[in-house]
């Protein structure tokens, strides 16, 4: 019997089989259909997730796969046309520029997924507990108390083949068969709008000196109103919204637009076609006992703000280490249940931020004049400059969301009764309040902070006088099973930032708990998953 079969590899998938891998866990990931093609879908993989590239030792691999340069500057452009003219810049898009930055070891990358799904399967071949299958697809799955047993079918045909696990894992996108067989509906708005993108080879921008570079041009013209983003080489994405009603458009109208936008009549051959509608939908639960669900198999969004991959990421990396605690035996009972409890809020705060980005197309900004070598022109190019920097630095600018989401009630968090830093889309504050990410720094050596985590939990001592109480703490970590490592810093620039002389990281890096003192049995058992009662959670947060 395998520990998890995992449904679906997309990146979800695999960061999952790799998360769970390092963790000595045996995994079995299939993927019903040989995943290939011209198709970027996500191109953003952000701060967040490069840190999990880091973790996982592949952050710099991903940056050597990409199709565009290191020094490649993460710009968005709007502009008439591609070689028209120029109206606003939103620099460092994603905090993409590779610097340094006090707030985060790994700047964002913008990547096509095509490619992240590669370097993310080369880690998981190195990873001996796990197995992949391409071509088997799940026809069916049932539970007992102790076990899953799945019915595989080849997709070329033939028999079914059962497959026993521990758990089960839907990763298997939008029309996932993993939701459909625990009987999870989606809830919310469906089809919003139907958009078309395409993979197209230009050859005339190969060497063709735009306005400026950037990762992405907003096309702002009542012809063509569009997006482009270059894919490295002579390849370009183009996306334009359809009209209601419109199911697709002819690839000579295509064309047409494509030349429209780019403000010259080119040679384009189109090599890959997708038409697609955003939703807003969200699971109405997220797994049934041994079954789980992650990635769009249960929230699905607006691809505004490139949130949708590096958020079913995030899912994988907090499903992953309580899969892997309760299979080895230290998570408590609640542990798996606080997946679901942490996960959703994060959800809805996101797909709100995608949806209030989606408010405003390269269809909404058109205006007139705005090619006139005229002073009303130059008036009408600045008035909507404005405006973009207004309403669309929300969609580029979201490191308040990216690491200051956080996880507030959750049943494995001890909370220690100070305020959360305030909610902001764009604005992170670093704090080390239990259910943050813990804040970052460098260390002397020039290390990140983060790179001396361990896999299971991490115990930061910034004082002394606190040797004691921490030495309490790996004690009953270890009478317990619960994989602990110790990093000792005599700091006071680290003690201010983490406000307290001590503090328990997950294996997640979210800050499971801060303090002086506590009591270590309940300590470890709270962090852990074990349901503690209220006067309990007093006696570790005291």
């Amino acid at each position: 019997m395998i520990d998890v079969l995992i449904v679906g590899a997309g990146p979800v998938g695999l960061a999952l089989a790799i998360d769970l891998g390092l963790r000595g866990v045996n995994v079995r990931i299939v993927e019903q259909r040989i995943r290939e093609g011209a198709q970027p879908r996500a191109k953003t993989t952000n701060v967040r997730t490069m840190q999990h590239m880091r973790r996982w030792g592949i952050a710099d691999l991903l940056r050597e796969a990409s199709p565009l340069p290191h020094d490649y500057p993460t710009d968005i452009v709007f502009a008439t046309t591609l070689l028209g003219t120029p109206i606003a810049v939103i620099e460092n898009a994603f905090e993409g520029a590779k610097r340094r930055d006090m707030r985060f070891p790994e700047a964002a990358q913008w990547v096509p997924q095509y490619t992240v799904e590669q370097v993310l399967q080369r880690r998981l071949e190195q990873l001996p507990s796990v197995q992949f299958a391409s071509g088997l697809m799940l026809e069916g799955a049932t539970q007992s108390d102790t076990a899953i047993i799945a019915q595989l079918r080849e997709t070329a045909g033939g028999p079914l083949h059962e497959t026993r696990a521990r758990y089960l894992v839907g990763a298997d996108g939008a029309r996932s068969r993993v939701r459909a067989i625990i009987g999870a509906t989606m809830k919310g708005e469906r089809a919003m709008m139907r958009h078309y993108n395409l993979v197209l080879r230009i050859p005339e921008l190969k060497d063709h000196a735009r306005q400026r570079q950037a990762i992405m041009y907003w096309l702002i013209n009542p012809t063509a109103p569009s997006v482009m983003s270059p894919l490295g080489g002579d390849i370009w994405t183009f996306g334009l919204t359809l009209p209601a009603g419109v199911e697709t458009i002819e690839d000579n109208d295509v064309v047409g637009r494509v030349c429209a936008a780019i403000g010259r009549t080119v040679q384009v051959d189109i090599i890959q076609r997708d038409l697609w509608a955003a939703h807003r939908l969200v699971a109405d639960r997220y797994s049934d006992r041994r079954v789980f669900l992650a990635g769009d198999a249960c929230h699905l969004h607006p691809p505004f703000g490139g949130y949708g991959m590096n958020l079913g990421i995030g899912d994988a990396v907090d499903l992953s280490w309580k899969l892997a605690a309760t299979l080895q035996g230290w998570g408590g009972a609640g542990l798996l249940d606080s997946y679901e409890q942490e996960r959703r809020p994060i959800h809805l705060r996101t797909i709100a931020e995608a949806v209030e980005n989606y408010r405003t197309l390269s269809d909404h900004l058109v205006r007139d004049g705005l090619d006139d070598e005229t002073s009303r022109g130059a008036r009408a190019r600045a008035e909507l400059s404005e405006q973009i920097v207004t309403t669309k630095s929300r969609e580029f600018k979201t490191l308040g969301v990216v690491l200051g989401s956080r996880y507030d009630n959750s049943p494995a968090i001890l909370n220690d009764g100070t305020s959360p830093p305030p909610d902001h889309h764009a604005i992170y504050q670093p704090s080390a309040h239990p259910g943050c990410l813990a804040p970052h720094a460098w260390l002397e050596d020039g290390s990140s902070l983060y790179d001396h985590f361990g896999l299971g939990f991490t115990l930061l001592v910034f004082n002394g006088r606190a040797h004691e109480a921490a030495q309490q703490i790996e004690l009953e970590a270890a009478a317990r099973g619960v994989p602990l490592k110790r990093l000792d810093f005599r700091d006071p620039a680290l003690e201010l930032l983490y406000a307290a002389p001590l503090a328990m990281i997950r294996p997640d890096q979210f800050v499971a708990w801060r303090g002086s003192s506590a009591d270590a049995a309940l300590l470890i058992q709270g962090v852990c998953g074990h349901k503690l009662q209220t006067k309990d959670v007093e006696g570790v947060t005291a």
